[in-house]
């Protein structure tokens, strides 16, 4: 299983869709991480100021029909996350069908990813 982070308002946008990131457009690929750990530094790092409730999707990479490759974080991980981490990179829109959960990210008083909680 791969992370995804979205906002919900994202993740809700277009239901009956595959999920379309800007990331896909900016960067060619949508960004995933490996594991909760991964997630919540990426949360940490990148996420903080992202609108909520922010979104962890849990995806099935054997129901992705998009290519899928682990590449190492460049220039290096984000603080929290082990140094030998490879992060997924889904080279297409991420199909609904391989999302077997949604979790939504907790954050603690001072506004740091603490963990993930089961939305359903």
């Amino acid at each position: 299983m791969i992370y995804h982070l979205v906002p919900f308002a994202d993740w809700n946008a277009l239901p009956d869709q595959p999920y379309t990131p800007a990331s896909l457009g900016d960067d060619g690929f949508v960004h995933c991480s490996p594991d909760e750990r991964t997630t919540l530094a990426v949360a940490n790092a990148f996420y903080t100021n992202a609108p909520r409730p922010l979104l962890a999707l849990v995806l099935d990479e054997d129901r992705l029909t998009a290519r899928l490759e682990w590449e190492e974080a460049v220039p290096a991980p984000p603080p929290g996350a082990a140094d030998d981490v490879s992060f997924p990179h889904v080279f297409g829109p991420l199909d609904r069908e391989a999302v077997v959960r949604v979790l939504e990210v907790q954050w603690d008083e001072e506004g740091r990813a603490t963990g993930l909680r089961d939305m359903s």
